[in-house]
């Protein structure tokens, strides 16, 4: 203990290895230390102790003992409880407190206590995750979830693309810019939380529903643990992001709507749930008709609140229907006032009952919790001239339909006003900010896949142009706005683009070295011992090569943290300097 006390007190003497709060930035010795940084040898050299443990006298030159340093950052003994501890109380705890010492029913499930590494960043990628432990990996999460780095920024109006300047602040100095953002979306969250926690009215997700077909590839046999530990990191944070009167809307199927429920209970607190609704999005119709069982024509939909109490919700009504004023007549009872009333039946002599009530042909009628008057569209590729093979592929994805833009009108119209912030951090093709856009919110959407600047953009051009599908003609849409796109700059994710576009195996040794000098490898690999076997790696087929190499990176190291913004191993240029500058208000 008295020797990792020395070791951070040492450290801590160069500003770069502390965080704001003034703790340790573990990750970033580590990086030095598998480069053999200067700096940190240096620092380490200057401390007896440090020079005793961590260097070996050869012929009265020093030299650096890189794996015993390492493994001894890494290990957990100083650690003021053990893993013995913890290890039959993992997943057992809400806020704290062991279910011993609570009345309340919690979803226990393997990894709970965990967040996934976020390593997935295309939709065909499946793969293994690693779990990184709340109580036992607390330097590798304050690392993956630390701010990232924004890069390609260009600003989106009616005169097409353009290059980004600054940001548009609002007289309490919050951005007040449209954002779509192209990267891991549980990071870009928490790189959204600077700037907008407590300030969202709305959020809307359409996450994957874990059905076996759809984009949720985590391919391993903790497929449900995955999905829920998933979710359980995305609404944690997503929480911190709503404003005291924000609302957020969770769609959901048949298939973890359950489980979904008693997370969100947990997460947004039991007293903070709103209601059930129940979108009827079809008729049971078609191939889908051809079993015995009922047929499935809904998903559902979770409306939680920030605060039950503050929460911001406007009474809708529906307008209506045409069979519905044939069956009322208005008539004027001698008072001046309209009334519209209906049959009801015939009392036990025959006469007639009627009903009646005020007339209002403004209101309609008061919205209920089943919504079957919006069904499902289906994108149509012939719609999109240009590139409609690309088109055509990326819309197989969504063979199940797109949302419409009246649901997301819904939605919106019941807790926000012009103005407010409305979030979708599972962006798919753009229905929420498509709405959003045409309703005069600001908005922030967030998806890695590729299609977000091809499709997603391209769909809110169109959009700024004035476009009339969708919703326009009920909003009186007429054109106009902007909005900025931006990308988590990314760091391993060039080389494992690198690999996969790799021809052959001469390129792939060529990347190999590259990574030995620049790329952030998993602190298990001995670079020494891949060299020694680089003969056998020869013999690999081309996947093979590119699988091995894939796995030597690690990837939490995706993309580049805030922290090492000036870092020149990153080879930030100045005009993302001065775009983070920008964002993050340094």
């Amino acid at each position: 203990m008295k020797l990792y006390q020395t070791l951070e007190s040492q450290l801590k003497k160069e500003p770069n290895y502390v965080s704001d709060n003034g703790e340790l930035k573990k990750w970033v010795v580590l990086n030095k230390a598998q480069n053999f940084d200067e700096e940190l040898i240096g620092l380490l050299l200057d401390d007896s102790d440090l020079k005793e443990k961590f260097f070996i006298n050869v012929k009265e030159i020093l030299v650096f003992n890189q794996n015993l340093f390492i493994q001894f950052l890494e290990q957990k003994n100083y650690l003021n409880d053990s893993y013995t501890q913890f290890k039959n109380k993992v997943g057992l705890s809400i806020d704290g407190k062991y279910l011993k010492q609570r009345n309340e029913v919690a979803l226990v499930w393997p990894f709970k206590d965990c967040v996934l590494e976020g390593g997935q960043s295309r939709e065909e990628d499946k793969r293994e995750e690693i779990f990184f432990n709340e109580t036992l990996a607390q330097d590798e999460i304050t690392e993956l979830l630390d701010p990232k780095v924004l890069t390609n920024a260009k600003l989106f109006d009616k005169d097409g693309e353009k290059d980004f300047s600054q940001f548009n602040r609002n007289e309490n100095g919050t951005i007040t810019d449209n954002l779509i953002i192209k990267g891991n979306n549980l990071l870009a969250l928490h790189s959204l939380k600077k700037e907008f926690a407590g300030k969202v009215k709305l959020i809307y997700i359409d996450p994957p529903f874990n059905t076996g077909n759809d984009s949720f590839g985590y391919n391993d046999k903790f497929n449900h643990s995955s999905w829920l530990t998933f979710m359980k990191n995305r609404l944690t944070i997503a929480k911190e992001l709503l404003s005291v009167d924000g609302n957020i809307f969770i769609q959901i199927d048949i298939n973890e709507i359950h489980y979904l429920k008693v997370l969100c209970d947990e997460v947004f607190g039991k007293e903070n749930f709103v209601e059930e609704l129940i979108w009827a999005y079809g008729s049971p119709s078609g191939g889908r008709a051809a079993g015995a069982k009922p047929v499935n024509i809904h998903d559902t939909i979770l409306h939680y609140s920030r605060s039950y109490s503050n929460r911001k919700q406007i009474k809708i009504f529906i307008p209506y229907t045409e069979k519905y004023i044939k069956d009322w007549f208005k008539y004027d009872d001698g008072d001046g006032r309209l009334y519209q009333r209906r049959m009801r039946g015939k009392d036990e002599n025959g006469d007639s009952i009627w009903v009646k009530q005020y007339l209002d042909e403004s209101k309609g009628v008061p919205l209920s919790t089943v919504w079957s008057d919006i069904k499902q569209v289906y994108a149509d590729p012939r719609a999109y001239k240009e590139n409609q093979s690309q088109y055509t592929e990326l819309l197989r994805d969504f063979s199940g339909g797109q949302k419409p833009e009246a649901l997301l009108k819904r939605i919106i119209e019941m807790c926000t006003d012009e103005g407010d912030i409305v979030l979708d951090f599972h962006l798919g093709t753009g229905t929420t900010v498509a709405s959003a856009h045409k309703m005069k919110r600001q908005y922030l959407g967030v998806e890695q896949m590729d299609y977000i600047k091809t499709f997603t953009c391209n769909r809110i051009n169109k959009i700024i142009l004035g476009e009339s599908s969708g919703i326009s003609k009920s909003v009186n849409w007429q054109g106009g706005g902007s909005f900025i796109y931006l990308e988590l700059k990314k760091y391993n994710q060039t080389f494992i683009e690198k690999i996969e576009g790799a021809k052959d195996s001469e390129s792939l040794l060529q990347i190999w070295e590259e990574m030995k000098s620049k790329s952030f490898l998993n602190y298990n690999v001995d670079i020494q011992k891949q060299e020694q076997h680089i003969e056998d790696f020869k013999l690999l087929s081309l996947n093979e090569q590119k699988q091995h190499l894939c796995e030597l990176l690690n990837k939490n190291q995706l993309y580049v943290n805030l922290s090492s913004l000036n870092d020149e191993n990153f080879e930030c240029t100045a005009e993302e300097k001065n775009l983070n500058r920008d964002f993050y208000k340094i």
